[in-house]
């Protein structure tokens, strides 16, 4: 089995399997890459991404493994619950911390790549939500290597693939289908590769974060600054990164500001549920304590909980026709993984 000359990684999320499909189905027999897939996918799920693209295209497909030897012509699948890295020519399964409360992310796989192997990484961006994917095609161009997206006029979620155009010098923008031909092509005509970047320190320590190997969890506050942000995930500050675009927590959770602004609004949806329930239930007990008093004839404490209960009746009514009556707000433009998306499991 030939050792790979380069190395595509490729991420998706939202409508990524119909993009998978066709990238995959574009790849050609003789191929001289190993290529590496990531697919947002639930934590719990066990995932037949492979099995599905192992029917799309004519190249072997298979689920990575921790310690894998990568192969030239081969298609490696992320599994769940991991993010899928790489060091030198081997697979890194890691559980490292989320970022953009994913795991397998693609900002990750693309780090490693861009680090590992520089000019000699070619990044895909396909279809999906928010902006994943991004900051890493950003570093595999910095290190000399080639940036595609799948041109988000086919894309079924265009947000992934417009905010990668909108912030990396892309060198191709293409439907999913024909991406693998013009790759191979590439590989092959590319005359000479640039030399290699020396990581930054940010870049390295993010690296270290991916792949679970931090040593002093501290390191992230003394590169950035704190913006007065909490992590989702943690609870703890989030500092902002050199390029103010994402942000990082101690323990290394990481978000993008669109990705930060979508969950934020998630869990305050979250905590107006709550305040409905505990206002409902608190109606409910005061109604109760109301009847207990009338029966023992107490007609000032009945007055002073049916005062109460109108208070709560009312300001749970007010809630609950703000959140299932409400106008599209902040962020309702931003295009959102469906809670509905299918489970390859």
């Amino acid at each position: 089995m030939a050792e790979p000359d380069h190395l595509i990684v490729a991420g998706a999320s939202a409508g990524g399997v119909e993009a998978l499909r066709d990238f995959v189905a574009g790849l050609p027999e003789d191929l001289p890459a190993a290529v590496l897939v990531v697919l947002h996918m639930p934590a719990g799920a066990a995932s037949a991404l492979a099995a599905i693209l192992r029917r799309s295209g004519t190249l072997p497909t298979l689920t990575a493994e921790d310690g894998m030897r990568l192969t030239a012509g081969v298609v490696y699948v992320a599994v769940p619950d991991h993010h899928l890295l790489v060091s030198n020519e081997r697979i890194l399964l890691s559980h490292g911390p989320t970022e953009n409360g994913r795991r397998p992310g693609i900002n990750q796989l693309f780090r490693s790549a861009a680090i590992t192997w520089g000019p000699r990484t070619i990044g895909v961006v396909l279809s999906g939500s928010l902006d994943d994917g991004t900051a890493g095609l950003s570093l595999i161009k910095a290190h000399g290597g080639l940036a595609v997206v799948q041109d988000p006029e086919e894309a079924v979620y265009r947000s992934m693939p417009d905010s990668a155009l909108a912030h990396v010098p892309v060198d191709f923008t293409l439907p999913a289908r024909k991406i693998g031909a013009v790759l191979a092509e590439s590989i092959t005509t590319r005359v000479a590769l640039p030399a290699p970047a020396r990581p930054s320190s940010l870049a390295r320590l993010e690296a270290e974060i991916d792949a679970g190997e931090q040593q002093n969890s501290a390191d992230v506050t003394h590169l950035t600054h704190p913006v007065g942000f909490s992590c989702p995930d943690c609870g703890g500050p989030l500092y902002a990164l050199p390029d103010e675009a994402r942000y990082r927590c101690r323990v290394g959770h990481g978000w993008t500001g669109e990705a930060l602004l979508v969950e934020q609004i998630v869990q305050t949806e979250k905590a107006l549920w709550t305040a409905v329930r505990v206002l409902e239930e608190k109606q409910q007990l005061v109604e109760r304590m109301r009847s207990d008093a009338l029966r023992r004839g107490q007609r000032r404490p009945a007055d002073r909980f049916a005062e109460q209960s109108i208070e709560h009746e009312h300001a749970a009514a007010v809630l609950r026709r703000l959140l299932t009556h409400r106008n599209d707000g902040p962020g309702s433009s931003q295009e959102t993984e469906p809670e509905s998306a299918p489970q390859f499991d």
